[in-house]
């Protein structure tokens, strides 16, 4: 949005998808970059032409040459709106997959360029104002190096090293004084435009045009008050993380698990992907298996083909269970390990292989007193425990925040308090200190935790602590006997170990200990892009061999955001809240409009019937934002639990909550779409601790009633029916429109919330202004 956008849109989007062989795609982006070069050349040649015009360069003598210049063919007017309206190919760019960068977001940066060239080429009054040249001085300066970048970029192949470094820098550094200029002339451009009789006035066959213009461009006031300042700060965000990876120390040898080598000797993350899911699908399909490995746009083309898995899975039972261990073979047997001695294997025989070397044991009783069992869940400030917590489970069901059976399951936990004294129970958290984790909660309930985390001394100290003044203990790797620690420091920093590159030693040490013990086995570590594949495929070697060789307990937190079967009253709520209109008349046909349109897409889907004629509903959660990366990450998940329970082992796997997690918040679009969310209904995003206590409310569930889903004596129909029952979704099974297409129009109702407290002031200006310009009829 306005001229920060275009500098500031996702960044490095435009061409990190380029490969490195030349394609006619690219040859057509390098061509239309390059006409944009050379026409925002000829706008910047034009302006800085003003200037040389102008012996004095006084604000009136400058005022006069810009309204010249506009109206003086072929001069600034006529190559400024070429240009320009050029940038709405980006648009189209973006719907067909050239780029990557969203549509919405795009089709809103630069329709507000579209909005300002309209203003500055149509009002006199705009035109004779130096916040019209400073605007588009600002455009031009900004768009020459920023087309020439995406050139540069295209041609390498590599937008963050590829590019010649003055180039790099111009466009990561412009912006700290462009900002500034352009948004201030795109202030004045509009407050002229605004009260600009000859311009408001341009459509008097049109009835209320002149004040419908006025109070657009009112509103585009408003918007820019909290948006400039966001704006400049996503780009100052970028910039740091675009120097941090231009100057960034050449990686270290690989060590441990790492993606399997592709066709050109490279590591593909996407092509790993896209391998593991054919190879699932195949089980049953193998044509369509081979319609996903020719699947082109992977990055926004992996949804619809996870979609068909799902409703290949409810075919029957056999091929829900055939198509979850292909993934999981595929997936063990195509990853690769890197031993310690330089030796490469791959990840499956790395994990039978036998290991010389073993971790010590460390050991933490807790101090705390224990306190009565009993389910409390922080929320909105408040505790909530007894018949509160009911009522807010009653409340949180009606509205659709959660599904019944989970609101069922937390009532049991209720009623049975005893249930929460957990100290029978030794639970190996996996990524003990995640955001997600309950690990504190489990500690303060006295359980017995056996914690698995990096040896990093920073996040023992956190946790031995923790524990030291708890009534559980804690169990944890050490790299040297726990007697010989001089100090805490010392313990501290040999405790630890890495799932990456000690995931076997991990294995033998968790096999070796408590025997005879319940083990539950939660895997809550958690890291962004690739990374997660990894820590993923690494905690299911564990899980699997934990379940196999002790019939561990399995406990896993499904994202809302994936495709899961759902219940048909989740189904039928959906499509009740897509028919309902409860915005008012006044906004009526707007909603249609929107909602029946790009924009938006129906979450209700039809249902699946299996070979029986059974008939399954699901719901597609998939965020294409978070990439197919998170979903193969999550889907390891689903894979490991069906195939765990069809084991014997009880498998906890509800769904939990959107969460304002540090890790999600910290992009600005997520933590803007979360603030959006709640407008569509059922929708509520949760914090964090009342996150963890809920999912542990239900994970006690699953451990302790024998009815729970969880229970591989429980009778499915389908093994994928275990991520039906005990959903916490947050209320996207019941909303009218899928997570994926509300994620952009939610950051845009997020800025005008943001814009709301800034409305009464501009009103008031506006308003001022509005009866000036009302006399001049």
């Amino acid at each position: 949005m306005f001229l920060p956008a275009l500098s500031s849109r996702i960044d490095l989007t435009f061409c990190t998808h380029i490969a490195h062989r030349p394609s006619p795609k690219d040859s057509y982006l390098i061509a239309y970059n390059a006409a944009c070069i050379f026409g925002w050349a000829y706008v910047l040649q034009q302006e800085v032409s003003l200037f040389d015009a102008t012996s004095s360069p006084t604000v009136d003598s400058l005022k006069t040459t810009f309204a010249a210049a506009y109206n003086s063919p072929p001069g600034l007017s006529q190559a400024l709106i070429v240009v320009q309206s050029a940038a709405l190919m980006e648009i189209v760019h973006s719907a067909v997959g050239l780029v990557r960068s969203p549509v919405v977001v795009t089709a809103m940066q630069v329709m507000s360029r579209i909005v300002a060239l309209f203003a500055v080429v149509y009002s006199p009054a705009a035109q004779a104002h130096y916040g019209s040249g400073l605007m588009i001085l600002g455009w031009a300066l900004v768009e020459v190096p920023r087309y020439a970048f995406y050139v540069a970029a295209l041609i390498s192949g590599d937008a963050t090293k590829g590019t010649p470094y003055p180039l790099f820098y111009l466009r990561y550094t412009l912006f700290y004084v462009l900002y500034p200029l352009g948004i201030s002339g795109e202030l004045f451009t509009f407050y002229n435009a605004m009260n600009d009789p000859s311009f408001t006035g341009a459509f008097p066959s049109v009835p209320y045009s002149a004040e419908a213009l006025y109070w657009f461009y009112a509103f585009t006031l408003a918007i820019y008050v909290p948006g400039g300042p966001f704006m400049y700060m996503n780009m100052v965000g970028n910039r740091k993380s675009a120097m941090r990876k231009r100057f960034a120390k050449p990686r270290p040898p690989p060590k441990g698990l790492i993606f399997p080598t592709d066709k050109k000797g490279g590591k593909s993350t996407s092509e790993a992907g896209k391998n593991a899911l054919a190879a699932a699908i195949s089980a049953v399909d193998k044509a369509y298996g081979e319609k996903v490995l020719k699947e082109r746009n992977w990055r926004f083309g992996y949804t619809k083909h996870f979609l068909k898995m799902v409703e290949l899975q409810c075919k029957s039972p056999k091929a829900a269970l055939a198509i979850a261990e292909a993934g999981l073979e595929q997936m063990h047997s195509s990853f690769q390990f890197v031993n310690p001695d330089g030796s490469t294997c791959s990840f499956k025989e790395a994990m039978s292989a036998k290991n010389k070397t073993k971790f010590e044991t460390g050991f933490i009783e807790g101090s705390g007193s224990k306190p009565a069992p009993s389910l409390s869940v922080p929320y909105k400030g408040k505790q909530l425990a007894g018949d509160d917590l009911k009522k807010q489970v009653a409340a949180w069901v009606e509205y659709g925040t959660i599904e019944a059976s989970a609101g069922d399951a937390i009532n049991k936990v209720i009623d049975n308090p005893t249930w929460m004294d957990l100290s029978d129970k030794y639970f190996v958290m996996l990524g003990a200190g995640s955001a997600m984790g309950p690990f504190k909660v489990l500690m303060a309930l006295g359980a017995n935790i056996i914690a698995i985390d990096l040896d990093r001394p920073g996040i023992w100290k956190n946790l031995i602590s923790t524990a030291r003044a708890s009534p559980g203990t804690i169990t944890f790797p050490m790299k040297k006997p726990q007697a010989s620690c001089k100090d805490d420091d010392d313990l501290f920093s040999n405790s630890g170990s890495n799932l990456f590159t000690e995931t076997p030693m991990i294995k033998d040490w968790l096999l070796s200990l408590y025997k005879g013990k319940e083990f539950v086995v939660g895997s809550y570590a958690y890291l962004d892009g690739a990374l997660h594949v990894q820590v993923s495929l690494a905690m299911d070697a564990i899980c699997k061999a934990l379940s196999e060789s002790r019939k561990a307990t399995l406990a896993y937190l499904c994202t809302p955001t994936d495709a899961h079967l759902c219940t048909k009253e989740a189904n039928d709520a959906a499509r009740k809240e897509y028919n309902r209109m409860s915005l008012g008349k006044l906004f009526e046909i707007f909603w249609q409009v929107v909602s029946r349109g790009a924009f938006l897409k129906k979450n209700a889907r039809k249902p699946v019937k299996s070979d029986d004629g059974e008939e399954f509903y699901y719901v597609d959660g998939l965020a294409v934002a978070q990439g197919p990366n998170y979903a193969i990450a999550k889907r390891l998940q689903h894979w490991r639990a069906v195939v765990a329970r069809e084991g014997g082992s009880i498998v906890s796997s509800n769904i939990a909550p959107a969460t304002s997690t540090a890790s999600v918040v910290h992009a600005k679009t997520f933590a803007m779409a979360y603030e959006g969310m709640p407008y569509f209904k059922p929708y509520e995003i949760s914090e964090p601790d009342m996150s963890k206590a809920v999912m542990l409310a239900l994970l006690t569930y699953d451990i302790r009633d024998k009815s729970s889903a969880a229970n591989p004596k429980t009778k499915l129909s389908n093994p994928n029916e275990l991520f039906k029952y005990g959903s916490f979704n947050g209320g996207c099974w019941r909303c009218a429109y899928t997570v994926s297409s509300i994620g952009e129009v939610s950051v845009v109702i997020c800025l005008c919330k943001w814009a709301a407290p800034f409305v009464p002031v501009v009103a008031a200006v506006a308003a001022a202004g509005y009866a000036k310009f009302t006399g001049a009829f």
